[in-house]
Order: structure tokens, then C-alpha cells, then sequence
């Protein structure tokens, strides 16, 4: 019997309480809207275990269209927790990690947004500068800029 394997990661998902500003704050990081629907219904309760659900959904897409993020806006049932104010060693946090180019151009345009830096930002060997910031919602995104042809994997591969 041939064993099955992952052919892709598909998608991180995020629940929101606005999904245009989640949307307004992640086209300025520079994904793309790539749909946006109504997910209702038994059928969509069966999968996450919630029952009967209304859920308002925007898939967005990086630039090189290999990964999305899809933002999640419940109508039913309500949200229930919020941990997006937790540190980033708070266990199953979240955060969204993207390489950019020109960090300090972005990190400047997203504070003008209501972004707020974590801590600083960080040289990571010859590889990266790097950054977390509470972003649309208090979500937290880093941002990783590379500097060379070294990455994070060549760094960790060669710790050893």
C-alpha cells in the first residue's frame, strides 16, 4: 500500500470581527483578495465540529500564489475566546510570519495603519532582519526581510 504524503500547505486560517479591515490590512502587506464568500450550513458544522454555522470567509493570496490566508468573520455561532493578546510563548499562539522586501518602508507604512511593533527589529546572522508586530486586531505578523543567499533553513541545517 503506497503511503500518502502532503502535497502542498494550502492555507492558514485567522477569525477576524471585521473582515474588510482584515482585508484593507493585508492587501497593504501585499497579499491579493483571491475570493470571498458565504459558508453556511450542516455541512460546513460537520467539519468543524460547530453545528449548524454562518461563517463570511475572504481567501487572500501571496504574490507568487503559493500560499493563502484565509480570513474567517463568524456570524453563528459567536466567537467564544480571544487569545490574540497572548505572548508569543502562549502554547498554539499564532502568528503569521512573511518575507518582505524593504522592511523598514512597510513597518512604516503599517504603523501608519495601527500596526505596533512587539519589540525591535533584529539582524538574524547574514540572513535576515526580522520583526513582530500586533497587527490588524492585535494579530501578531512577523516580517522577515532575507539579506543574502543564507536562510533561516541553511542557518538550522548547519547548527548541528
Amino acid at each position: 500500500m503506497t503511503k500518502s504524503k502532503i502535497l502542498q500547505m494550502h492555507n492558514v486560517g485567522v477569525v477576524v470581527e471585521s473582515l474588510d479591515k482584515a482585508i484593507s490590512f493585508f492587501t497593504e502587506i501585499g497579499l491579493k483578495l483571491e475570493g470571498r464568500a458565504l459558508v453556511e450550513g450542516e455541512w460546513a458544522g460537520r467539519v468543524t465540529g460547530l453545528g449548524s454555522q454562518t461563517v463570511e470567509i475572504a481567501m487572500m493570496v501571496t504574490p507568487d500564489g503559493h500560499s493563502r490566508l484565509e480570513l474567517s468573520r463568524f456570524l453563528d455561532p459567536p466567537t467564544v475566546s480571544d487569545h490574540r493578546t497572548a505572548p508569543v510563548n502562549a502554547l498554539g499562539y499564532l502568528r503569521i510570519m512573511f518575507t518582505v522586501d524593504r522592511l523598514d518602508e512597510l513597518v512604516s507604512r503599517l504603523t501608519r495603519h495601527g500596526a505596533q511593533l512587539v519589540g525591535e527589529v533584529v539582524r538574524f546572522e547574514d540572513a535576515y532582519r526580522l520583526c513582530y508586530l500586533r497587527g490588524h486586531e492585535g494579530l501578531l505578523i512577523g516580517l522577515a526581510e532575507q539579506l543574502g543567499h543564507k536562510t533561516a533553513t541553511d542557518i538550522l541545517e548547519n547548527a548541528g
